[in-house]
């Protein structure tokens, strides 16, 4: 087989360098990396090899994996060029040592990457407790291959590599609001792509909401009644796809309803949930029937979500329709209980009927700061009022996820990509055993002002600014974000090249590109 010229060599030599010039272009930074100054060669026929793993792959999973990987190495590019006689990848050797591929809170996804120097016809070799770990050696693999399009070879400079690499935290999430605005079903797989990029690994799925009710539930049926239209509905089949879907790229999928507030739309179907037509929220907590339909919810649900948690909402709660409704006021009255004793009475019962479904409950920190001490011990607390509440929770025994709303909600478009960077979840938060509490962080797409026209350009790249704070080790994090300003710009780049709709850094979010020039200067 002929060889390339020198002049693709040497312009191959160049391009290394260019890699190298600000940095390592890895998102999110690994925990370990080592590297070496050679150049390979992909083979045109990569291949995936798993002789000696425990892991069978009988529902495909990992070959899958392996061929979306060569895809968006690829990116729709002829990859057909003749290569040198030496420094060729033959492919991915990939030994995974468990056989279990059954995703939960907690499964492990560390891996170690090995890529070999200039032998001749060398594999890369990844090992990994369990496949899900091998999906994001793979994503890290991506990120180190470039298409040279003079020869049409895809290139892996700055051989030898070895990665050892975890998450720092075991919750790394992103919430998307279909209750604003309805997304498509095959947006929501784009957006679980994405995240796949930037090892996100929790879909916080807030379906429904006061404006509407999208979600087919066999057990009330009317309930997606409260839909904005016919054809602005996931079906249970639909909700059954997303699950799986996100499954197969080491994704969990969180599933919220938010009582007993922010529910207005329930009772379009089932009028008897509102405390009456006039004063619609929050769910009425005198009627039985209420709590009998959020059984009938989390029946559901566990039927779908597979997921450790389940979300209850639990925020914003205005009692005042309770205590000016005739029939509820009396019954707080015969109850002996005012507006603040009823909404700790519903929080508390919901908590139950879940913990019966075999959930743990994720709650807003709402409920923890009005009535935490009797919170279940098996709540976790979802901050985003502000910061200092993760020491309070922690201190109290309880786990928590960070999403303060002043660095980590994507709707605020005054939030920029540096603040998402350096929202730290364990600030103040010194004694090991508290810290073990913070399970880790998510950033919130509220849907108010997204839709399927611009959720992408929204939730990136300000998104994998916090990714890298909830996977990289504290101690490799830069004190100063314009240090991973250049790093972040290229995988921006990237997640563009993938068909991924991410924004410039400059400006506000989704804000439009400043002026000509190449990618990585927006």
């Amino acid at each position: 087989m002929a060889g390339v010229s020198s002049a693709a060599l040497l312009a191959g030599f160049l391009l290394s360098l260019s890699f190298l010039a600000d940095g390592l272009n890895l998102w999110p930074m690994p925990a370990s990396v080592s590297y070496g100054s050679g150049t390979l060669y992909l083979s045109n026929d990569f291949q995936l090899r798993t002789e000696g793993s425990r892991y069978s792959d009988g529902s495909g999973i990992l070959k899958e994996a392996f061929q979306r990987m060569v895809d968006i190495i690829k990116i729709a590019h002829v990859v057909d060029g003749s290569l040198p006689r030496y420094g060729v990848l033959k492919g991915l050797r990939v030994l995974v040592f468990s056989a279990d591929d059954k995703l939960n809170f907690g499964t492990e996804e560390s891996y170690k990457l090995s890529i070999p120097a200039n032998n001749k016809d060398a594999y890369a070799e990844i090992e990994a407790q369990t496949v899900y770990g091998a999906l994001h050696a793979f994503e890290t693999f991506s990120q180190l291959c470039n298409v040279n399009l003079t020869t049409n070879i895809i290139e892996l400079h700055s051989a030898p590599w070895k990665i050892v690499d975890q998450p720092r935290f075991p919750y790394r999430g992103l919430m998307i609001d279909t209750s604003r605005h309805y997304l498509p079903l095959q947006t929501i797989k784009n957006v679980i792509d994405s995240m796949t990029y930037a090892k996100l690994n929790v879909l916080h799925w807030h379906a429904v909401d006061r404006e509407s009710f999208p979600i087919e539930l066999p057990s009330f049926p009317k309930l997606w009644d409260g839909a904005y239209s016919y054809s602005e509905r996931y079906t249970t089949a639909d909700a059954h796809e997303i699950v799986q879907y996100a499954e197969r790229r080491g994704i969990n999928v969180l599933a919220e309803i938010d009582v007993p507030g922010h529910a207005r739309s329930w009772g379009i179907g089932y009028p008897s949930l509102w405390p009456s037509s006039n004063c619609q929220e929050p769910l009425d907590v005198s009627n039985e029937f209420t709590f009998q339909v959020i059984d009938g919810i989390l029946s559901d649900f566990s039927k779908i979500f597979k997921f450790k948690f389940v979300h209850l909402g639990g925020d914003e709660v205005n009692t005042s329709c309770w205590t000016r409704t005739p029939h509820i006021s009396n019954w707080l009255k015969n109850h002996g209980m005012n507006g603040s004793d009823a909404y700790r009475y519903f929080v508390l019962r919901a908590q139950k009927i879940a913990l019966s479904h075999g959930y743990d409950v994720i709650n807003w920190e709402e409920t923890f700061n009005s009535f935490g001490k009797e919170l279940s011990p098996r709540t976790v607390v979802h901050n985003w009022l502000g910061g200092g509440v993760a020491q309070k929770v922690a201190a109290a025994g309880l786990r928590c996820i960070v999403s303060n709303q002043d660095k980590w909600y994507l709707d605020h478009l005054d939030a920029t990509w540096d603040g998402f960077y350096m929202n730290e979840p364990l600030v103040n938060i010194t004694k090991p055993e508290q810290q073990k509490l913070i399970i880790g962080g998510e950033v919130c797409m509220w849907g108010e002002t997204v839709d399927a026209s611009d959720i992408e350009q929204t939730v990136w790249p300000r998104a994998a600014a916090a990714a890298e704070r909830l996977w990289t080790p504290l101690k490799k994090l830069a004190k100063d974000p314009m240090l991973v300003r250049t790093r972040l710009a290229h995988f921006r780049c990237l997640l563009n090249r993938r068909g991924v709709a991410a924004a410039p850094l400059f400006g506000l979010g989704r804000a439009a590109p400043p002026h000509q020039d190449s990618c990585p200067k927006q």
